[in-house]
């Protein structure tokens, strides 16, 4: 069994670009940028950005497009997918790889009203909750825990 999964949560670095496949399927596309943060050797900090291709079919895509513009946070989940191509001006073969979202997740609005909301499409075995709903937070119960009260 292979496996071909990807999960990244980040920014748009532009607004979703919307078209439409000879078929009609609607098709958005998008930048999310990723940051990693650590300590080197000598404790200082550094940090290093990716930059993802993300593309969007269907009911994903519109949602993208109606909600997302840059700046936004929001957290894909998909395959990865490597396309090709002959470039006539280059003379030569390019290459673009991009997560294929298979669900989306809407982080914090910018305002800081609300929550995310998440949408998988209907063919998906998973529930979803509608993007424009709020997610339900979970509250977590404020006693200690006592390490002897841990059976293992």
């Amino acid at each position: 069994m292979y496996i071909n999964k990807a999960m990244v949560y980040g920014n748009l670095t532009r607004d979703p670009e919307m078209r439409a496949l000879p078929s009609g399927q609607q098709v958005a596309s998008f930048s999310l940028a990723t940051n990693r943060v650590w300590k080197d050797k000598s404790g200082a900090k550094q940090e290093s950005v990716d930059y993802h291709n993300i593309v969007l079919f269907a009911k994903l895509a519109e949602l993208a497009a109606q909600y997302l513009k840059k700046g936004s946070s929001v957290f894909i989940e998909g395959r990865m997918q490597t396309r090709s191509w002959d470039d006539p001006t280059s003379g030569g073969k390019k290459y673009r790889t991009e997560i294929v979202a298979d669900t989306m997740q809407f982080g914090p609005r910018a305002s800081g009203t609300g929550t995310g909301g998440s949408y998988t499409p209907a063919s998906s075995a998973k529930s979803s909750v509608p993007a424009h709903e709020p997610l339900e937070t979970i509250e977590y119960p404020q006693e200690d825990i006592n390490p002897d009260d841990i059976p293992f």
